[in-house]
């Protein structure tokens, strides 16, 4: 698996990549932007969720070496504070706890599948690394 992680790197970007903050600041607006598209049409759901798996493998395609923790993290919390603050805004639930919960817990179930497909496979790339870079 290191190999085809190698092939990938290399072919990324001329240049060092992104810093640990690059990689938040692009799994962020990626995931901001396209739940805002999606929450203004319909509820969250199937793009919010292809921009969270893009965000992931985004952020270990275009990240330095050593930003797969970062890249592994930052996804879940990033969705998180993006729909906390679409909720506040457009969304028009303000900070009520009890609307907040529910308006939240759908949103998650809504995306969780790529969630949980993005996480395995940056989890998976950060321990492949880690193993790479420790056998050097």
């Amino acid at each position: 698996m290191s190999n085809s992680l190698d092939a990938v790197r290399s072919k990324a970007v001329k240049g060092p990549g992104l810093k640990v903050p690059g990689v938040i600041v692009l799994q962020f607006l990626l995931i901001f932007i396209f739940e805002v598209l999606e929450y203004t049409v319909t509820k969250v759901g199937f793009f919010t969720g292809l921009a969270i798996l893009v965000a992931f493998l985004g952020g270990l395609y275009l990240g330095r070496p050593g930003t797969s923790y970062t890249n592994a993290v930052n996804p879940p919390i990033a969705f998180l504070f993006s729909t906390l603050f679409i909720m506040a805004t457009i969304g028009g639930t303000g900070f009520s706890i009890s609307k907040i919960g529910l308006e939240l817990i759908t949103t998650l179930a809504a995306v969780a599948p790529w969630l949980i497909t993005g996480a395995v496979i940056a989890w998976a790339a950060h321990f492949a690394l880690l193993r790479k870079y420790s056998r050097k």
